[in-house]
């Protein structure tokens, strides 16, 4: 079919007229883009309450207008929310002054065809959940709006089925097809910014192009050093989250002097200072205010408001609060004394938690965590493993780990594994676990642990001080695994399913972590193997240590 030489951002300010629609200026950065984007894949984000997807419809029928031949295929989180991008194309088509005519008495509601739609197999615009079957479809464009949603994001497993099903519509893209991403990221682990990083295109439009955040609020001048000149409509200082947010008032509750903004007294709570509103005409103050205090967590505004990549409940156990590390503790001698050092800390304890799994289906990660403490009480969570293989594999895996790290005491949780597996382990570092080939034992301690506390409880107690206190380390193999996710999905509330086998060894370790461990052993004796007695004893040692900080 011939196309109409009509631009998307005219068309879109004819039906903009119809609707006596005030056009701010971002929709029709909006508008360009649309038009203008030729990438095969691209992503639209731009803050809730924007008109996105009614704006996203106009660019739908628009794109029928220009080509009765072609078609598209909307994926959204359920069938309902993909049929609203669908009907408000058809109301487009119905009512635009340049569309009229253009559907037949009654289109479908969720699959429709255009007059002259050459393709009797495939609707000019058909809308599907997406978890609903698409086979055999084909399209000249696949749109995703709001895909991703706090229903179907809550677990690693569900955000890994959307990704599948999303994975599908390349075998329903037609050559030179193009995809777009239409929402705001809900998780962490979002696929907006994931795409983004794959190399598609975006147009990224937050409520506020310029935010300086202060989390404590324990100043009275707060500085800020916006790359732009303040915009006309002023600074936005926006004061707490949820019921008890405010948007302060320049010159009553603040003042500006320079780049500072200067109260009578410490705020004493989150501050955000924020500038060059993208709808000031729509988004008023009086409605920044009450959007900020209907919004539960600082993550579900930073998610909807400002497009960054979190969770939307706020986070127990945030990753971004360990302090990361790359070193190795290393065994030296002091006074003819082994000494364990890590960098320049003396290492004064040890705490090794296996929470041992069989590998039946379904079942956690036999993970094996390792947390070391100095005599300031930091804690240094130097490795996370997962343990594969049969029970006398994991069993020699410990026993390379303890001679590596001169680990003096394992403690296995005993819970559903049952009694055989302390035992097995003491039999290989014994030495006597592989038969036919001894190997030099080792002393090293096997401590049974039956837990009875609430494991969701036993996590959080141990987590929760180290990570608020900041004096818990973590090293880079540490962060770089699965560990960092396992804590930003975490719910004390959640599911007694939920991934958490990796935090919940490393909670077993912490919690059995003294402030300070010395205990008396006969100093200087070496154990088999290489593997010595390096905690400190008491009396006089002429080490010299320097302070982490």
């Amino acid at each position: 079919m011939a196309s109409r030489e009509v631009s998307f951002l005219a068309f879109f300010l004819i039906w903009a007229r119809y609707q006596k629609w005030d056009v701010p200026h971002l929709h029709v950065r909006m508008c360009h883009w649309l038009e203008e984007c030729t990438d095969p894949e691209r992503v639209l984000m731009v803050f809730r309450g924007a008109a996105k997807s009614t704006i996203y419809a106009v660019y739908k029928a628009w794109k029928l207008y220009r080509n009765r031949a072609h078609r598209s295929l909307v994926w959204s989180a359920d069938n309902d929310t993909a049929g609203m991008l669908t009907a408000d194309t058809i109301n487009v088509l119905r009512n635009h002054p340049l569309t009229r005519g253009m559907l037949p008495k009654k289109p479908g509601a969720k699959k429709f065809w255009v007059d002259g739609a050459p393709d009797a197999r495939n609707a000019s615009m058909r809308a599907v959940g997406v978890n609903s079957n698409a086979t055999g479809a084909r399209a000249d464009d696949v749109d995703f709006d709001d895909v991703e949603v706090p229903g179907n994001i809550e677990t690693p497993e569900a955000r890994l089925k959307i990704r599948n099903r999303i994975n599908e519509s390349t075998h329903i893209a037609v050559p030179g097809a193009q995809k777009t991403y239409i929402g705001t990221p809900h998780t962490h682990d979002s696929i907006y910014p994931e795409r983004i990083a794959q190399g598609a295109a975006v147009l990224k439009i937050p409520l506020f192009e310029h935010v300086k955040r202060y989390n404590e609020g324990v100043d009275r001048r707060l500085r800020y050093a916006f790359e732009m000149p303040v915009a006309e409509d002023g600074l936005y200082v926006i004061l707490g989250i949820h019921k008890a947010a405010r948007l302060l008032v320049q010159n009553e509750d603040f003042f500006v002097i320079g780049k500072e903004v200067v109260f009578l007294k410490p705020p004493g709570a989150v501050i955000d200072i924020c500038s060059m509103c993208n709808w000031p005409e729509r988004f008023t103050r009086a409605t920044i205010e009450q959007r900020r205090k209907e919004t539960r967590t600082l993550n579900g505004w930073d998610s909807q408001y400002l497009l960054e990549a979190k969770p939307i409940e706020e986070i127990r156990l945030d990753p971004e609060r360990l302090i990361p590390y790359d070193m190795k503790p290393t065994l030296g001698m002091a006074n003819r004394t082994p000494v364990m050092m890590l960098g320049t800390v003396q290492i004064v304890g040890a705490k090794c938690r296996w929470d041992c799994s069989l590998g039946k289906i379904d079942s956690d990660a036999s993970a094996l965590s390792l947390v070391l403490t100095d005599a300031g009480g930091r804690l240094y969570w130097q490795f996370s493993e997962g343990l594969t293989g049969d029970l006398a594999e994991q069993c020699q895996r410990i026993r390379q780990l303890v001679i590596e790290y001169h680990i003096p005491s394992v403690t296995v949780e005993v819970n559903g594994v049952g009694g055989f597996v302390p035992n097995e382990l003491r039999n290989h570092l014994a030495g006597r676990g592989v038969a036919g080939k001894p190997q030099t034992p080792l002393v090293c301690g096997v401590v049974e642990d039956h837990s009875t506390t609430n494991k969701n409880k036993r996590i959080l107690d141990a987590f929760e001080a180290p990570l608020s206190n900041r004096f818990l380390w973590a090293h880079v193999s540490v962060t770089d695994g699965p560990v960092w996710d396992q804590m930003k999905d975490w719910n004390p509330g959640g599911k007694k399913d939920q991934p958490d086998d990796y935090i919940d060894s490393a909670a077993g370790a912490i919690a059995a972590t003294p402030v300070r461990i010395g205990r008396g052993h006969t100093a200087g004796i070496p154990a088999a193997d290489g593997v010595a007695i390096w905690r400190p004893v008491s009396g006089v040692h002429e080490v010299t240590l320097e302070a982490t900080e």
